[in-house]
């Protein structure tokens, strides 16, 4: 999920910010839950085009450890001259002359609701309120808030980390007003470096919805096939910067649980048993097992060196005591991506023989059955799913997949998984003609199947 670009150039001189749709301007945003990674992350991002930035936590002494990670985090003395810090006693004076209120606290329905409760009475009537939630829902999120608040309410999901990651979700809720939809998207797009991707409200959006489908059925499979397999055969050479497990490492596996869990709950679906949390993680949780933050997920370093979760034992063995099948056709995809030689790449994917290559031809088949069964109720069209898979996730969208694979090919990929074949792909191969699913005029698709 991290992609190689840096902080967008935006101009920050008062009289160079020029205001986008409906005469508004930005000159103040305050970022609740500061002191988190994603909070500290958005708010160092904001200062790149905002003159004055503030910082609220529970105390002022976590506003001012969360400026200090967004320092640390792109090392740059802007953030420092306009950041200030407080504590949540001084929400309402603070928020008096605020023009945007991001609220980026702990992904729990009740306790954002606490908080906007808080912010209806305080903020200007003009004011907007953004929320980073990865997945609730918007509507839910602003109920018994009043007609101004939802109005100006509406769902900004930044990837993390938001000074690398562009790729943001844009989600309004049935009675936000259009033109603010609009400026925030141009906003974000003009001054914030951002790639759009406008969602409807439902549970996981469009990224955390394709993305923790595939990463909850690796999960699942690791309990059979082990984690550092599972890794190998389902890895960058698919077209991901990251293989699976390690994201869920990198995520936190108590993040995972609340986007599954979310999806799992609210959006039944034809592959509803993909998002059932396996069972060895929550037990595993309880124990503290958390990912990276932890020190120990399906992977924790010992002494420097790398050991791996036994999912049925919860015990961790070194990864050189892993006994891997020889898996020759990884190595000769990955090369053929490094030469810029894709299609030919993905037709060794499909050719190549054994159950570890027909299990990742079955993931990489779900992926792609996924996304395009999920437009029409989760975006409009293909392509803002496959713009948040690619920069949101860094992923290969799959459209690019679907691409470089054939179409042919990749509908006979998805019956041989035993997976129905989207709508839009039948069509397609009913109507005869060749065409491009990924059309982006500026991404270039190299940039999916670099990693080996």
């Amino acid at each position: 999920m991290i992609a190689a670009s840096a902080f967008p150039v935006a101009s920050t001189r008062k009289d160079e910010r020029t205001p986008v749709a409906n005469n508004r301007s930005i000159d103040h945003v305050v970022i609740l839950g500061a002191n988190g990674t994603m909070g500290f992350g958005s708010g160092a991002l904001f200062t790149t085009a905002v003159p004055r930035v503030t910082f609220l936590a529970r105390t002022k002494e976590k506003a001012d450890q969360g400026l200090a990670g967004a320092i640390k985090m792109v090392r740059s003395p802007t953030v420092g001259d306009r950041v200030r810090t407080a504590s949540y006693d001084d929400l309402e004076r603070v928020l008096a002359d605020a023009d945007l209120i991001f609220e980026a606290v702990t992904e729990d329905l009740a306790l954002k609701r606490e908080y906007f409760e808080r912010i209806d009475r305080a903020r200007r009537p003009d004011s907007i309120v953004g929320t980073v939630t990865s997945g609730l829902s918007i509507n839910q999120l602003a109920e018994g808030r009043s007609d101004s608040f939802k109005r100006h309410f509406l769902g900004l999901h930044f990837f993390n980390p938001p000074n690398v990651i562009v790729g943001t979700e844009l989600i309004p809720g049935k009675q936000t007003d259009p033109k603010i939809v609009d400026f925030i998207d141009e906003y974000s797009r003009k001054h914030l470096g951002r790639m759009m991707v406008r969602t409807a409200d439902r549970p996981g959006f469009a990224g955390n919805r394709v993305g923790f489908k595939v990463l909850n059925e690796v999960a699942q499979l690791a309990e059979e096939h082990g984690p550092l397999l599972m890794d190998r055969v389902v890895g960058p050479y698919t077209g991901r910067a990251l293989a699976p497990l390690a994201t869920v490492d990198l995520v936190g596996w108590d993040i995972h649980r609340a986007i599954v869990d979310n999806i799992y709950d609210n959006a039944p679906d034809e592959v509803h048993r993909t998002l059932k949390l396996p069972e060895f993680m929550e037990r595993l949780m309880k124990t503290g097992t958390l990912g990276n933050k932890s020190g120990r997920g399906f992977f924790r370093l010992e002494s420097k060196k790398l050991h791996v979760l036994e999912p049925k034992t919860g015990n961790y063995m070194p990864a050189s005591d892993v006994k891997l099948p020889k898996l020759p056709y990884i190595d000769e995809i990955a090369t053929l991506h490094r030469i810029g030689r894709y299609e030919e790449a993905m037709q060794a994917f499909l050719a190549a023989p054994g159950d570890e290559a027909a299990l990742a031809r079955k993931v990489v088949a779900g992926y792609i059955a996924y996304a395009f069964n999920r437009v029409g109720e989760v975006t409009d069209t293909i392509t803002g799913i496959d713009l948040i898979m690619g920069f949101g996730f860094n992923w290969a969208p799959p459209s690019v997949l679907v691409d470089t694979i054939g179409l042919e090919q990749t509908v006979s990929m998805i019956k041989a998984s035993g997976l129905a074949v989207p709508k839009i792909l039948l069509d397609a191969l009913r109507g005869g003609k060749a065409q491009k699913f990924f059309t982006h005029p500026t991404s270039n698709v190299g940039r999916y199947f670099v990693a080996g």
